[in-house]
């Protein structure tokens, strides 16, 4: 099963806080009672040993949580990157963000969108694209003036075609404070609902 690239990978769950504080608390518990206690040397090496394996392993565990999202943070980046400079190189583009996939077929897609700038949902087909769709994508798209005109109604389902598809980015991965690029369509007609 792949993952969702478009989710940011958590670092911190409730597991892992909870697992961690309870082995660093009974590693210290233990460190204090070494000095406090008399116990034999061997019972002493082996519940050592393994609570520091236990810290040990804790530890990892929060290095590759942390690396995971670090990685995924710099794609995202990268990613947003490519689709500001796809935003300046073309014309006319909107953002949608896709909601669902309701439905995969080899030619395409059936999936829901939500139009950004005019926060407007509905359902869509989008041709095959190279790689897969993920809920949680933005997507940069060169509007087709034949199916969505200002002062007309929204058309019941929205037709993608692969050559309109520009670049995506995932939703969460754009930085805080980063100002995006705005080059979305500009109708000075408000859209009927």
């Amino acid at each position: 099963m792949d993952l969702n690239p478009t989710v940011k990978p958590k670092v911190a769950t409730a597991g892992l806080v909870s697992t961690s504080t309870a082995v660093l608390i009974a590693l210290v518990l233990f460190l204090a009672s070494v000095l406090a206690a008399e116990l034999p040397s061997l019972f002493k090496v082996v519940i050592g040993g393994l609570l520091l394996a236990a810290a040990l392993l804790s530890a990892a565990l929060w290095w590759k949580r942390i690396n995971r999202r670090r990685t995924w943070e710099l794609d995202a980046t990268e990613k947003w990157r490519t689709f500001d400079n796809a935003k300046l190189a073309s014309g006319t583009t909107t953002e949608v963000t896709l909601l669902s996939v309701d439905a995969v077929q080899p030619t395409g897609s059936w999936v829901t969108i939500r139009w950004n700038r005019f926060n407007h949902v509905q359902p869509t087909w989008i041709e095959a694209l190279p790689e897969p769709l993920w809920p949680g994508s933005v997507l940069l798209i060169s509007p087709d003036a034949g199916q969505i005109m200002p002062g007309a109604p929204w058309p019941g389902t929205y037709f993608i075609r692969a050559g309109d598809f520009l670049a995506w980015a995932p939703r969460d991965g754009r930085a805080a404070g980063e100002p995006a690029i705005s080059r979305d369509m500009d109708w000075s007609v408000k859209r009927p609902e």
